[in-house]
């Protein structure tokens, strides 16, 4: 198993967790609503159980920011070097001028209708745009 494949499920598990911890607090800090009974400063007292979800909260927050650094520095260190940055230095290649046979043609000089940027002379084919990435494989 690969070891990104395992951060990703560790990473799943701990956000699993942390969405479980959250939702288990009240939002007035009494924790899990537990009222009343029990001693006063014991673990399972509101305030004992408030304690202990508010630091699980604040170490799986953490666990949870250092796993996601740790995987995209893996991620990184994985894919450098494959055909993603190979694509990212081709140049686009060079389309002919399609007037550049007729010396000193304008656009409609033939029939006397002028065109606009974007549009072709009456009579003419419209120019098929080019694809940059028809070259490229995967």
């Amino acid at each position: 198993m690969s070891l990104f494949l395992f951060l990703t499920v560790l990473q799943a598990i701990v956000a699993a967790a942390l969405v479980g911890v959250i939702l288990m607090q009240r939002s007035e800090g009494g924790g899990l609503g537990i009222g009343g009974g029990g001693s006063p400063g014991g673990l399972m007292s509101a305030r004992g159980a408030a304690d202990f979800l508010t630091r699980a909260t604040k170490w799986l927050a953490i666990t949870f920011v250092v796993l996601s650094i740790v995987m995209a520095a893996v991620a990184v260190k994985t894919t450098t070097g494959s055909g993603i940055t190979s694509t990212l230095d081709r140049t686009v290649p060079v389309q002919p001028d399609p007037l550049a046979g007729q010396a000193g043609a304008q656009p409609g000089a033939a029939t006397g209708t002028a065109t606009g940027p974007g549009e072709t002379a009456p009579g003419q084919p419209e120019p098929a745009p080019a694809d940059p990435l028809a070259d490229v494989t995967q």
